[in-house]
């Protein structure tokens, strides 16, 4: 199994046409791939991710009783149910519930994955089901950072090389220097991962928005034993 990392989404035309019949992990650590898990942690009867914010009303409009999340710029959207911390996605707010999210960069990175064989969505909360899975299947797997607007953000890179790390030690392969860079960050971060994110750009951005909070959530490893897939427009909890 051979194991790329694509940076940015402003990177994937580079990869367009080599991810057919391969996997792809969508990492989004804050929020989006994180409260994903969140939601199918608590019960959430599906989770179906969209590119759009007016794909997500047509859909609300068309069903009222489903739930609609997301965030533009960091924002909750207006007239949306919830915004796009993992920590509205409680149990007794999600359980039973079909829900739609939107995001700035979560969902727009997969929606481009979407010929990949196998597509997985997670971060540190369900990184050992994640590592699991992907090495099981056994086909090579393109990391894919969401990012922040097209740009590289260091806590999706570090989630990357959190992963790469560990499929090599199962057997992956390094195919390219972007996830050379991305573990060799990880070992750089990896005793002290809030320390070393303390100035990163995204983390300044929840404190200009006071959700400091979010951070312990998004950063704690292993709290789901659920890989996540995305299979037929939703997102499917496998248990590990």
């Amino acid at each position: 199994m051979k194991i790329h990392t694509i940076l940015s989404p402003q990177l994937f035309s580079l990869f367009a046409k080599d991810i057919a019949n391969k996997q792809v992990l969508i990492i989004d650590i804050l929020r989006a791939t994180t409260s994903m898990v969140v939601m199918l942690e608590n019960g959430a009867e599906s989770v179906k991710p969209v590119a759009g914010v007016e794909e997500a009303m047509r859909l609300k409009n068309e069903n009222p009783a489903l739930l609609i999340a997301g965030e533009r710029n960091g924002f909750k959207v207006d007239g949306f149910d919830f915004g796009n911390s993992p920590q509205e996605f409680t149990e007794e707010k999600v359980q039973g519930k079909s829900l739609v999210i939107t995001t700035t960069n979560g969902t727009q990175a997969l929606s481009l994955s979407l010929e990949a064989s196998h597509i997985w969505v997670g971060g540190f909360l369900n990184m050992d089901a994640l590592v699991k899975v992907i090495a099981n299947t056994q086909k090579d797997v393109y990391l894919f950072c969401a990012g922040w607007k097209g740009h590289v953000n260091l806590e999706d890179t570090l989630f990357a090389g959190a992963v790469a790390d560990a499929l090599v030690k199962l057997g992956g392969v390094v195919s390219d220097d972007a996830t050379r860079a991305a573990m060799g960050l990880w070992g750089i971060a990896q005793d002290d991962l809030q320390g070393f994110l303390s100035e990163a750009s995204h983390v300044q951005r929840f404190q200009s928005m006071h959700a400091e909070s979010d951070l312990d959530v998004c950063l704690k490893f292993n709290t789901s034993n659920k890989a996540v897939a995305y299979e037929n427009g939703v997102l499917v909890a496998i248990p590990s």
